[in-house]
């Protein structure tokens, strides 16, 4: 992986989007951190953009003065990029030859493609620069298709980052260190001792003012064929030759090849009470904001294991947890006590920023009677290590200045994930509705099984 360390290159960042909501929250402070951290160039510039100015005062909000004077905000649109082009021609000039430019379009994705067109006109596709795009990345194969035409007509694709900052996630990634780094793991990741895979994200939080984005997207385009995806290219890929970005993104699409198609039969889609109410909804939307899927792998690895993949708004918690369930033996000699023994073995992985693993087991209930019952060995990895990971966002940027693709998409993964979605967005099932606060329509249980779902 790349060590973090401040690139030598200056840089001019320029922001689309700079004054929306992943901006503020995410793209904004974790730019002013890395400054403090000392991981930003030596010299650089930002230059956030959006269709309109910014009140008096956005930039001065921003950071101390250190941080925002070497901040400028320049309107442009897909139409006319003219003046943004000249201020970052402008800005590279300033900074010498060996600058560059970093471009992140934290815009919808039906605004991605003709954006790219933008900066083809513009000349802001030089050489030295580099493009990152959030998620989703297209709406379907066809759309992902062309939106991969359009970049690669201007950009090399060793100069874009696809960005899916899940895989930033600190436990995300320790998700590889468990596999591939440990011996008790990797012998029993396969279909002879897992009897399946949890990949559950609810999120207690609504829309947040956000009605119009999730109309275009709704929950299995924003999260299940990106975040969710990702993760179980991770769980389920084949043993990399190297941790490069090569390597491993080859054995990500390699998984992500072998996944069956989507099947609306075994998919269940929601929307929460009261949905239709919100600011950018349609009165009569079948937008779905709870998606649950059992899906599968045809590969000797993995085959005849569920993957089970949920996420939702206004749910009952917002959590991030990867469960992967183990077979139980043959013989259970033990009697359950009733109190969750019956679950088998689970290997769980918290994906918070504040990174928990537990192998929950079945124990001898103390007393004079062999009856089981379940116990947890758990590991908080930043206590346990004395270490401090990087928010998500940060260490991705830092990435993309260094030109390090390991943690980010690939084309030909994007397509694949759509390909295999298909099914699901030519027929989806009607949004079944649940109350704000639940786990969802309850029809999603059937999906999990004898155990059902750990989070419930």
């Amino acid at each position: 992986m790349a060590p973090l360390t401040t690139t030598s290159d200056p840089h001019v960042l320029v922001l689309f989007g700079a004054r929306g909501d992943l901006a503020r929250r995410k793209l904004w402070p974790g730019l002013r951190r890395l400054a403090e951290s000392g991981f930003m160039p030596d010299d650089y510039r930002i230059i956030g953009s959006g269709r309109h100015a910014p009140d008096d005062g956005f930039i001065q909000a921003l950071g101390d003065e250190a941080f925002t004077k070497r901040i400028s905000f320049v309107t442009s649109s897909a139409d006319d990029g003219e003046d943004l082009a000249r201020a970052v021609r402008e800005a590279r000039e300033a900074l010498g030859e060996r600058s560059r430019t970093l471009l992140y379009l934290s815009v919808p994705p039906s605004a991605m493609k003709p954006m790219v067109g933008m900066l083809g006109r513009t000349g802001l596709d030089d050489e030295r620069t580099r493009i990152v795009l959030e998620k989703p990345f297209g709406s379907d194969l066809a759309s992902a298709k062309a939106l991969n035409a359009a970049l690669h007509e201007h950009f090399d694709e060793r100069a874009i980052f696809r960005i899916d900052h899940f895989l930033g996630k600190e436990p995300v990634q320790d998700i590889l260190a468990l596999r591939f780094a440990n011996g008790l793991f990797e012998p029993i990741w396969n279909n002879e001792h897992v009897a399946s895979v949890q990949i559950d994200i609810p999120e207690d939080l609504g829309l947040e003012g956000r009605g119009s984005f999730y109309e275009e997207t709704g929950a299995f385009r924003d999260m299940v064929v990106t975040h969710l995806s990702q993760i179980l290219g991770f769980v389920a890929m084949e043993p990399p030759e190297t941790l490069d970005a090569g390597h491993l993104r080859d054995a990500k699409a390699a998984a992500f090849a072998d996944l069956r198609p989507f099947s609306p039969e075994h998919a269940v889609y929601g929307q929460f009470e009261g949905y239709r109410d919100e600011d950018g909804v349609a009165s009569d939307s079948r937008t779905e904001t709870f998606a649950a899927l059992r899906v599968e792998l045809d590969n000797d690895r993995w085959r005849g294991v569920p993957f089970l993949l949920r996420t939702g708004k206004a749910m009952a918690a917002g959590r991030r947890v990867v469960t992967v369930a183990l077979r139980d033996p043959a013989q259970l000699l033990l009697e359950a006590d009733g109190d969750g023994a019956e679950r088998p073995d689970e290997l769980v992985v918290e994906l918070t920023d504040d990174p928990r693993i537990a192998v929950e087991l079945r124990v001898k209930r103390p007393g004079p009677t062999l009856v089981a019952t379940r116990a947890a060995m758990e590991l908080d990895v930043e206590r346990a290590t004395g270490g401090h990971g990087l928010e998500a966002y940060e260490r991705l940027l830092i990435d993309v200045m260094h030109g390090d693709h390991l943690l980010f998409t690939r084309a030909d993964e994007v397509e694949l994930l759509w390909e295999r979605a298909a099914p699901l967005l030519q027929a989806p099932p009607e949004p079944l509705p649940y109350a704000r606060g639940s786990w969802g329509p309850e029809a999603a249980e059937a999906l999990a099984g004898r155990c059902g779902w750990r989070l419930s």
